[in-house]
């Protein structure tokens, strides 16, 4: 069975950078976000898809979505840890399905590169995401439904 235009996932490469670096760029700016710009952001990318320890998935035809992926030693297991960076659709792409497409095909990769385990942050106000990701399994609760509630924390250094 295909997979419409609009909802196909292919996994980036380097060429992709520019349209990558755009993205994340768009994605920083619709969310009033500091941003280095496109250009630097697809060098960027260049370096980290030559490193090995991260993948970016492109969806749609425009593309229209991304998911970039941090590949990470476990310290629980003899496998690697997942780490979902960024998970960007435009908005005009926004509510029919290319998100979860991105989700799905970011979880089986991460299986297929080894990983037993993924992760991600997001905010509380970001409903729409918080939903998408609790509807394929995640959990802001350490353990169990009932346990606390994990929290997520950063700063420049």
């Amino acid at each position: 069975m295909s997979v419409p235009d609009d909802l196909a996932v292919r996994r980036a490469t380097v060429a992709d950078a520019a349209v990558i670096g755009r993205m994340l760029h768009d994605f920083n700016t619709e969310y009033d976000d500091p941003t280095p710009g496109p250009d630097r952001l697809a060098e960027r990318i260049r370096q980290l898809l030559d490193g090995g320890d991260t993948a970016v998935l492109l969806a749609g035809a425009g593309p229209d979505g991304l998911a970039v992926l941090r590949f990470r030693p476990a310290l629980w297991s003899e496998a690697l840890e997942c780490y979902l960076a960024e998970l960007y659709v435009v908005p005009a792409a926004r509510r029919r399905g290319l998100g979860r497409a991105l989700m799905n095909a970011a979880m089986d990769l991460a299986r297929d590169e080894g990983a037993d385990y993924m992760d991600l942050g997001t905010a509380e106000t970001d409903v729409a995401a918080r939903a998408l990701y609790e509807s394929l399994g995640f959990s802001n609760r350490e353990g169990k439904p009932d346990g606390p509630i994990n929290y997520y924390y950063e700063r420049e250094l």
